[in-house]
């Protein structure tokens, strides 16, 4: 249920966001200055800012650190209370922490109060995302859009496609967080009446299918992203798409969706099952064949996995590969298939460097908090060896402590590991993605493009990179773990003016979606689909491993411990599972991963480690390898966590029934 003043303010949004422009969201708009909706699509222009607004509800939250909830909602990231207190809504943290709840839920998608606030005789709007309201934008555009006199047929089908487009990635989020939703498929009528708009929810089935149908509709009319005007390089092109479509199939395939029997009693308020109890093992092969027919269009559209950087050895030349996978100054990424512009608020809440980026010196630079977000321990392990398999699955590594100190005398390893110094065995003979996206003690951080600026990480307290305190503060930022986070980073910016610097490189927009994650989706449904492996697992794993410079699947687990994990279906369900969560590593994958897999109960109720960051020793700091607890808080309660709670106040108004365990 939509209400009457609900309504009034979801057609008001759309003409308040009809002025705004790609360098200034949501500016502000005189009330003379609003128009009906049948002249607003009498012209291109007015209807090209009526398509911007369609998508302006995704730039405000998808980027942005603190509000994006999948950033730091897992394991992945440590922070402390000098965040949780802080005057920014962390609402991964606050999720984390147990802290969900139905009265105003964290990550609210469903409906939100819109804020008109009065300043200075015009309005502005405030808020947190409302995806129904967005949706309704989506539709009222696909209904009006023909209505326009001076476009051409061709480009009229076109916008149409991308509105479609984001309409189905708007559907996705919904079902992603809540489970089965209200499908919206026409725009509301504002005379209908209260009751009508109580519409009951959805079997989940059904949501995927209208989000897939939107997919294909979208994608049958949409240039490739190398057809794209550069003009429209930030909206839905026909591998984006598809690629929409394979990931929401990857989800309609996975446990948390696919005869899930914890809701075989979840039903709709006409009494109608949300949810089928019996497992549907075609989902997965409709997944693998989705992800398939997206890696080829995109690929014969010049998309590719980043494999072209040059680095001054063979190491750091895979590492500025990995590096550039993500980055995408100037709208310009061959691996990214579909990227949205950032809403600037002001506050620089979308850049993980304002949290990463340690200070070095006394000096002010930019606007850099110093670290107060860093690397868990499980993230550090995760990481394969060189060899490409897990730590305790490689044979040659360690020596059976991996918390040893040793020394490194490999060349390879030459500005990127200290070579014949005391450092612990685990930050050795790692595999690239490990060096490319953590800051380890006693590693290298290349920073600038000097030779001055390729710092050692010295991390014991009073070291360089160390705590400059002598106990853990909550009134000033600190690494509570002993790792820094290089992901999201682009080396070539010196450190020490990283945040003014940075600004210089263009615009740098946030990939939604990336060539490699089709991979793995294809590896990980033909897996679940077939009862062995066979080269359709094997063969799209492998391009992720092979830019990632480590061995084939086959190659390294042939020296593995247990050498037949890889030729079974559980055992590739292991390794392909790992695998996302290192590619993907800290790009809010893992924390959707771990719903849809049904394992998040297990993974996201265990204690957060690292070292002691106050020794100023070795073995002060590594207490003789003993790591310490540097979070306890986690909670997640299953299945009651699994899908977000409805606000209470809207279940009371619509009638609508709410998720279980809330």
């Amino acid at each position: 249920m939509i209400d009457m003043k609900r309504l009034i303010c979801i057609l008001t949004i759309p003409l308040l966001l009809l002025f705004w422009q790609c360098n200034s969201f949501l500016d502000v708009v005189p009330e003379e200055d609003m128009t009906t909706l049948n002249s607003i699509f009498e012209t291109r222009e007015n209807a090209d800012s009526w398509l911007m607004s369609c998508y302006a509800f995704l730039q405000k939250t998808l980027p942005d650190v603190a509000a994006n909830e999948a950033f730091m909602g897992a394991d992945e990231l440590v922070a402390g209370d000098y965040l949780r207190n802080s005057t920014l809504e962390w609402t991964g943290l606050r999720i984390a922490s147990g802290l969900q709840n139905s009265l105003d839920p964290y990550g609210n998608l469903w409906v939100n109060e819109v804020l008109m606030q009065q300043n200075n005789g015009s309005m502005t709007l405030e808020g947190r995302e409302d995806y129904y309201s967005a949706i309704n934008l989506c539709n009222i555009f696909i209904e009006k859009i023909d209505q326009v006199y001076n476009m051409e047929h061709s480009e009229k089908r076109e916008w149409k496609a991308e509105v479609k487009a984001v309409k189905a990635y708007y559907y996705f989020e919904l079902v992603r967080h809540y489970g089965p939703i209200i499908l919206m498929p026409k725009s509301v009528d504002p005379n209908i009446s209260v009751e009508a708009m109580k519409m009951p929810r959805s079997h989940v089935d059904s949501c995927f299918a209208a989000i897939v149908r939107l997919c294909d509709e979208a994608a049958d009319s949409l240039r490739t992203s190398s057809q794209q005007e550069s003009s429209r390089r930030a909206y839905f092109c026909k591998e984006a798409a598809l690629a929409l479509k394979a990931r929401a199939l990857l989800y309609q395939a996975s446990d948390l969706f696919n005869g899930n029997p914890d809701y075989a009693d979840f039903v709709n308020k006409n009494g109608e099952h949300l949810f089928s109890t019996v497992k549907d093992k075609e989902k997965w092969r409709l997944a693998a064949e989705a992800a398939e027919e997206a890696i080829r269009v995109a690929t014969e559209s010049g998309k590719r996995l980043i494999d072209d950087q040059v680095g001054a050895t063979d190491l750091q030349t895979v590492m500025l590969n990995i590096e550039n996978s993500i980055l995408t100054y100037g709208f310009s990424n061959d691996e990214v298939l579909w990227m949205i512009k950032r809403f600037d608020n002001g506050r620089n809440g979308d850049s993980f460097y304002t949290y990463t980026v340690p200070r070095l010196s006394d000096d002010a630079y930019g606007y850099n908090r110093g670290t107060c977000i860093s690397p868990s321990l499980k993230m550090v392990e995760m990481f394969y060896t060189a060899n490409g398999l897990p730590i305790d699955q490689d044979p040659t590594y360690g020596g059976g402590n991996i918390y040893g100190m040793t020394r490194e005398i490999d060349p390879y390893y030459t500005d990127v590991v200290a070579i014949d110094e005391d450092i612990p065995v685990l930050h050795t003979k790692r595999e690239p993605r490990f060096y490319a996206d953590i800051a380890a003690d006693r590693c290298y951080w290349r920073q600038g493009s000097t030779q001055e600026e390729l710092y050692k990480v010295e991390a014991y307290q009073g070291e360089r990179f160390g705590m400059q305190e002598t106990r853990i503060n909550a009134t000033v930022p600190q690494n509570l773990s002993g790792y820094w986070l290089k992901k999201w980073l682009c080396s070539t910016v010196s450190m020490e003016l990283y945040s003014g610097s940075v600004n210089s490189l263009g615009d740098s927009p946030y990939p939604v979606f990336r060539l490699a994650e089709l991979y793995l989706i294809a590896a990980e449904a033909w897996n679940e689909y077939l009862d062995a492996p066979d080269d359709r697992v094997y063969d799209n794993i492998d391009v992720v491993r092979e830019r990632a410079g480590i061995p084939d699947v086959r190659t390294s687990w042939a020296m593995a411990r247990d050498k037949n994990r890889v030729n079974t279906q559980n055992g590739m369900r292991e390794i392909i599972r790992q695998e996302w969560n290192i590619e993907f590593a800290f790009e809010g994958m893992r924390y959707w991963n771990l719903r849809r897999w049904k394992t998040a109960h297990v993974e996201l109720n265990e204690s957060m480690y690292g070292w002691n960051v106050v020794g100023s020793t070795a073995n002060s700091f590594y207490r003789n390898g003993r790591p310490v607890v540097v979070y306890s808080g986690n909670t997640f309660v299953a299945p009651r966590d699994y899908l977000y709670p409805i606000s209470s106040e809207e279940i009371m108004k619509s009638g609508c029934v709410q998720n279980p365990g809330w």
